[in-house]
């Protein structure tokens, strides 16, 4: 049977470069980067080098590069780090109604202990009004979180144009990019970003190795405590296998980007129009401003999971909604902001490209869903009226 992965937003296959970086990490070197000792020393000079391949990719300095366990701790650490830090000039955040729940939750988190939230809506396509922005920010604001890219809808945001009004307002900007890096490129040293999420999974690395950049003279407190590592921001002995697997996924990811995302744009935009040509088909996001390889529609009259399982059957891997929540009956909390009603939010399917699909995978992909779909709706009393 055919099988095609189309779930690259959820993760990404590791490449067989970085596993290979990996190896010597996993089987022979095997010093803590904090002994003083030449296995320790061996396993530090692999560490920096990491951090140094992290900081080039992203326009960064080095000590400006901390590893975290992934996107889900950096978020945590620089939301909460920024809260514990900056409480007694403020107790105001603002992010946006779209987050990753690894944002949602814990700015929700923070609402019930003290601090007051802004959420701020989108419109039709997923975006934040910059203009509103700036009406929200008050005297007591310290911290602006907006993603870079939509995890399910795929939506770019206007992060220069954002950080400009808080470099301007002088307030702390977090942004989650775990969805955009190795789609977009980054220079932090000129871009207006403060703080930067993202984990290794997503562009071709290993699970459970991330890194929050904080920018030089940021102001965070640790939210964990043991031990001195990471600028004592991230405590415990690292995860150097990961972190040189990361290293060598990020060093990759940044090679041909402008080539590599333009290839993805054509399967993109060949799968979105294919899939428009079905009745009662919806694209949700941003028509242009959306991730090279995200396609995320709506199919009226199809429930999102029977549609999932179907692919599934013909060996086509894709998504109903973020992984994070795949298996809750609630709708997507990005679709209902984005105004859909709860019936077209349960119809939708998100389907997220990588390098190695083919027109192939998207022509049988796009037969197989209008196979499925004519099924389920022969099935559907509502389609018939």
């Amino acid at each position: 049977m055919k099988r095609i992965y189309l779930d690259h937003g959820a993760t990404t296959p590791m490449k067989e470069d970085v596993l290979e970086a990996m190896l010597p990490y996993l089987k022979e070197i095997h010093g803590n980067p904090s002994s003083v000792h030449s296995f320790g020393r061996e396993a530090r000079k692999a560490l920096d080098e990491a951090r140094e391949k992290v900081a080039t990719a992203l326009g960064a300095s080095p000590e400006e590069i901390i590893f975290t366990s992934g996107g889900s701790e950096s978020d945590n650490l620089a939301i909460q780090g920024v809260s514990n830090a900056l409480y007694t000039k403020g107790k105001h955040i603002i992010t946006s109604s779209i987050e990753h729940h690894a944002v949602m939750d814990t700015v929700n988190y923070l609402g019930q202990i003290c601090f007051d939230i802004t959420f701020l809506p989108v419109d039709e396509f997923g975006m934040v009004n910059p203009d509103e922005l700036a009406s929200e920010i008050r005297d007591d604001t310290i911290l602006v979180s907006i993603m870079t890219a939509n995890n399910e809808i795929g939506t770019i945001q206007p992060i220069e144009e954002i950080g400009n009004i808080c470099r301007e307002k002088g307030v702390y900007f977090h942004t989650d990019a775990v969805q955009a890096i190795g789609h977009m490129p980054f220079n932090l040293k000129e871009q207006p970003v403060d703080m930067l999420s993202l984990s290794a999974h997503k562009f071709y690395g290993p699970k459970g190795i991330g890194v929050l950049y904080k920018r030089k003279g940021i102001k965070i407190r640790q939210i964990f405590f043991g031990g001195s590592q990471e600028i004592k921001l991230r405590p415990g002995t690292e995860n150097l296998p990961g972190i040189v697997g990361l290293g060598r996924a990020i060093e990759l990811a940044a090679e041909d980007i402008e080539e590599k995302r333009e290839g993805l744009i054509l399967l993109r935009d060949r799968l979105i129009s294919k899939l428009l040509e079905i009745d009662s088909v919806k694209l949700n996001g941003h028509p242009v401003k959306r991730l090279p390889g995200n396609v995320n529609v709506s199919i009226l009259y199809v429930e999102g999971e029977s549609l999932l399982l179907g692919l599934d059957i013909k060996g086509v891997a894709v998504s109903s909604g973020s992984a994070c929540t795949s298996g809750s009956l609630d709708p997507s909390h990005v679709l209902m902001a984005i105004g859909l009603d709860h019936q077209t939010a349960h119809g939708s399917l998100r389907l997220t490209l990588g390098r190695d699909n083919t027109i192939e995978d998207i022509d049988y992909t796009v037969d197989v869903v209008k196979e499925i779909v004519e099924k389920l709706r022969k099935m559907s009393p509502v389609y018939k009226k």
